[in-house]
């Protein structure tokens, strides 16, 4: 396989990676980051722990180019790391921070346990006021990650990885930092706009004891627009003149909350989405209020040296521009839950998002995730609908321990409380396909009570139960259909996914022997011209004749053996004209 490396990843600053605060929404003055070179080993764990082999460059994980390793973590081994570093206290309490770390973890600081954590894609913290040191300090992480053989939520990593499933990851694969708080400081914040009260809830969720005074201020580029006291944790501010929020106009305004002697930094915007019927009566998604269609491509994140790790900001930046300027105003964040920074970048740049929970359980079948999702047609019944989703199915999709079905809702709502105020955000998928699906109904109930705010599409692409906000379709090879699940379904229609052209580009290719796509392109005039036709005839068409309300195009870049992206893997190339597939996009607007 090939070592791909991005234009950031040969620029990569290995001494201090990645050095952006990671937290844009909850900012504070206090940030030490603890990115870097690392020591590590990998070792068997019927072995004791034996020194470290090498350095590592954190927070990109062992597999990937950007680490320095190389080397693949097994079911059967331990990864330990090192950090040691310098540190001088100025204020109450310390508190580290991890982004994310792939996927079992224990850690200690000079020899204390401050810590463990199980789960890959969402970030934690450990108080380490009372384990910390003036001066030197030694901070060590070990990580397991039972990967394909676990039923942990997992994505789409594989040891037996090809087409559309990837070499596994492990590790620390987001930024490791320090932040000083003081003694009673604010744990969390909840941001909720409400565009026809003309209102923004303020709640505050603090560690210890509520302050005696707390407050929230608006700015409006600098201005002092509101201001409201917050009171048991919870004040409204009252927005007057306020401007909405879309991708044509991604207007944000500035946040400041002081509770005791805790200040933050925050932002957000008025917005709102939701559904209802356009001037036909034809259901649609509405952005504040208004029909607005959709038109969005799934995005992995996945990077050709980094993996799931970003090599800079700038290269998150440049993958969410660039869609942008291809004529795009939709991301679906596909089975990954990126760093705070991507969200902040979609907020500030005008680009919706939906966001995938992560696809988890036992062994998959093939019939189940790989053979019936792309014959669908066949199968989106009631029938199938009501009996695909029982107790006895659960084998099926690979359900059956109850314990990891239950890590499912508890992994769910920390990820909804993460991005609960990603003004961007607008839909949430449970589940994908055949992936681990399970209680889709549940499921898109227990979402829609934890955030009434959002579109949930209960089970995207495979079996239909009735359910969720949009009637969700992936269709790559046969004509756009949409049947309903009865005559009662009013929900508007969704293709989800669609599309999977593919165009290998010599030289920027992760495996030169393998090419998997839908449809397979030689020359970019090709594709750009089978491109504009599918957007510019067959989407355009269901958007007039069958009231299709959004639509999501595979994918934004190659991933591995998969060459379906509009930028390779390396984000050298772009594959198509940018002009053509731009004028094609601007035709599809309601």
């Amino acid at each position: 396989m090939e070592n791909l490396l991005t234009r950031w990843g040969r620029e990569l600053d290995t001494t201090l990676p990645l050095n952006d605060y990671p937290r844009p929404q909850m900012k504070r003055n206090s940030f030490i980051n603890l990115n870097g070179e690392w020591n590590y080993t990998i070792s068997d764990k019927a072995k004791k722990f034996a020194g470290f082999q090498g350095k590592i460059i954190v927070p990109f994980s062992p597999e990937s180019v950007l680490s320095g390793v190389g080397k693949t973590l097994r079911p059967d081994e331990v990864l330990y790391y090192q950090k040691l570093f310098t540190f001088r206290r100025t204020g109450h309490r310390v508190l580290l921070h991890f982004g994310a770390v792939d996927y079992a973890c224990t850690v200690t600081l000079n020899g204390a346990a401050v810590g463990e954590h199980k789960g890959g894609y969402l970030p934690f913290t450990f108080d380490v006021t009372a384990a910390i040191l003036e001066g030197e300090n030694d901070l060590r992480v070990t990580v397991t990650d039972p990967s394909e053989t676990g039923t942990q939520a997992r994505g789409k990593q594989t040891f037996k990885r090809g087409g559309i499933w990837y070499t596994p990851q492990s590790g620390i694969w987001q930024t490791v930092w320090l932040e000083e708080v003081c003694e009673d400081y604010v744990k969390d914040i909840r941001l909720t706009p409400d565009i026809d009260a003309g209102t923004l809830t303020v709640e505050l969720v603090y560690s210890d004891r509520v302050p005696a005074k707390a407050g929230a201020m608006v700015l409006d580029k600098g201005d002092i627009k509101a201001v409201c006291e917050i009171t048991d944790g919870r004040g409204v501010i009252k927005m007057k003149d306020f401007e909405l929020w879309s991708p044509e106009h991604p207007y944000l305004y500035d946040l400041k909350i002081a509770a005791g002697d805790d200040m933050i930094e925050s932002y957000f915007a008025m917005r709102k989405f939701s559904v209802g019927p356009d001037e036909n009566g034809t259901m649609r998604i509405l952005l504040n209020n208004k029909p607005y269609f959709m038109n969005g491509l799934l995005d992995q994140g996945y990077w050709s040296d980094g993996m799931y790790t970003a090599p800079s900001d700038e290269a998150m930046v440049y993958d969410i521009q660039t869609m942008k300027d291809l004529g795009f105003n939709t991301l679906r964040k596909h089975i990954k839950i990126e760093p705070l920074r991507w969200y902040y970048h979609c907020d500030r740049l005008g680009m919706i998002v939906w966001q995938d929970m992560i696809n988890g359980g036992g062994r998959y079948n093939f019939m189940a995730i790989g053979t019936l999702p792309f014959l669908s047609m066949l199968f989106r019944n009631k029938h199938a609908g009501r009996v695909s989703d029982g107790e006895k199915h659960r084998k099926f999709y690979g359900r059956e321990d109850e314990e990891a079905n239950r890590v499912f809702y508890e992994e769910s709502a920390e990820m909804i409380d993460l991005l609960y105020n990603v003004p961007s955000l607008a839909l949430w998928t449970p589940m994908n396909e055949g992936w681990g699906q399970f209680d889709s109904v549940k499921a898109y109930e227990f979402y829609k009570k934890k955030d009434p705010t959002r579109l949930v599409d209960h089970a995207s692409g495979w079996v239909d139960h009735g359910a969720g906000d949009v009637n969700s379709f992936h269709i790559y090879f046969t004509p756009f259909a949409f049947p309903k699940y009865d005559k009662n379904d009013n929900r508007p229609i969704a293709l989800t996914e669609y599309g999977g052209y593919s165009m290998k580009v010599p030289g920027h290719v992760f495996n030169p022997d393998k090419t998997f796509g839908y449809r397979i392109y030689k020359t970019k005039e090709a594709l750009d011209a089978a491109l504009c036709k599918l957007l510019g005839e067959r989407v355009k068409k269901a958007m007039t004749d069958k009231g299709l309300s959004a639509a999501i195009y595979t994918e934004v870049s190659d991933v591995e053996d998969e060459l379906n992206g509009l930028l390779t893997y390396d984000r050298e190339v772009v594959k198509v004209t940018p002009e053509t597939v731009r004028a094609a996009n601007d035709k599809l607007k309601l």
